[in-house]
């Protein structure tokens, strides 16, 4: 489960890329009562979402021309220089190489051998995403990859995480859990999914999907539509998981909504 005590190769934080920034401010308060905290002129603008008080991500303008609009989950990493030479040795590639933030610390954003995104952060000053597991906040991090078993030795060899397999409740096949090394079932924070195992997902291509819990899945799901956004997965009950759907908001930028079976402490 994703705490705030986090380790290496745990997600430590999410940002949104949006080409219309005041746009996702009033869709993402609205959604999860967040506050949104505008960027300086030296971040370039890169501003903060925070939950009570508490960081929970990032947002900044990314042009249509740029990048699409997207979610992207970054992973904490010791040495970010090391993990992008890791990062090339296992097939991927660095298309945002380590830069440092002033003196909150260090980040990066690669891709997999699949052409799915991800970020590193190297804390310093700033440690990441203050708020984890509770309403509002990131839960669970999901990666819809056309190969499982490549994936998961590709992120083994980058971080040195462990994969599970969870049989799905009722039979009918299992779910790969990922976590991070020698934490056992306690350091799960997440999936990976098949590309194909969800229409919508697969037609984004590899990528990462966050996960936010809620309180209610339907009130949510309500909210993202009253907002302007929409559904990409109708709401799914599944015995010992929660209540869950995908959803995307105005500009389509995708993430997923969850009310836990069992909602950890952040």
């Amino acid at each position: 489960m994703l705490t705030t005590r986090v380790v290496t190769g745990a997600p430590n934080w999410i940002d949104l890329g949006t080409p219309d920034l005041d746009g996702a401010v009033a869709f993402y308060t609205g959604l999860f009562g967040w506050e949104y905290l505008a960027g300086s002129p030296e971040t370039g603008g890169y501003g903060m979402f925070t939950l009570d008080g508490k960081t929970a991500g990032g947002a900044m303008t990314v042009t249509e021309e740029q990048a699409k609009p997207s979610w992207s989950v970054y992973f904490q990493s010791p040495d970010a220089d090391a993990t992008a030479k890791a990062v090339e040795q296992a097939g991927g590639s660095v298309p945002f190489a380590p830069m440092d933030v002033l003196d909150f610390g260090r980040m990066a954003g690669f891709k997999d051998r699949a052409g799915a995104f991800f970020g590193i952060w190297e804390p310093k000053e700033n440690p990441g995403l203050g708020v984890v597991g509770v309403p509002g906040s990131l839960c669970w991090a999901e990666l819809y990859t056309p190969d499982v078993p490549a994936a998961a030795a590709f992120y083994d060899s980058v971080f040195g995480w462990e994969t599970a397999q969870t049989p799905f409740p009722g039979g009918g096949g299992s779910y790969t859990v990922i976590r991070t090394r020698g934490g056992g079932e306690d350091a799960s924070f997440g999936g990976l999914v098949p590309l194909n195992a969800v229409a919508a997902q697969a037609v984004a291509g590899p990528h990462w999907l966050p996960y936010f819990e809620v309180d209610d899945c339907d009130a949510a799901v309500a909210d993202v539509e009253r907002l302007g956004g929409k559904l990409t997965l109708e709401p799914m009950e599944m015995e010992g998981v929660g209540k869950f759907a995908n959803a995307a908001d105005p500009d389509g930028a995708e993430f997923a909504l969850i009310k836990s079976a069992q909602t950890p402490e952040g």
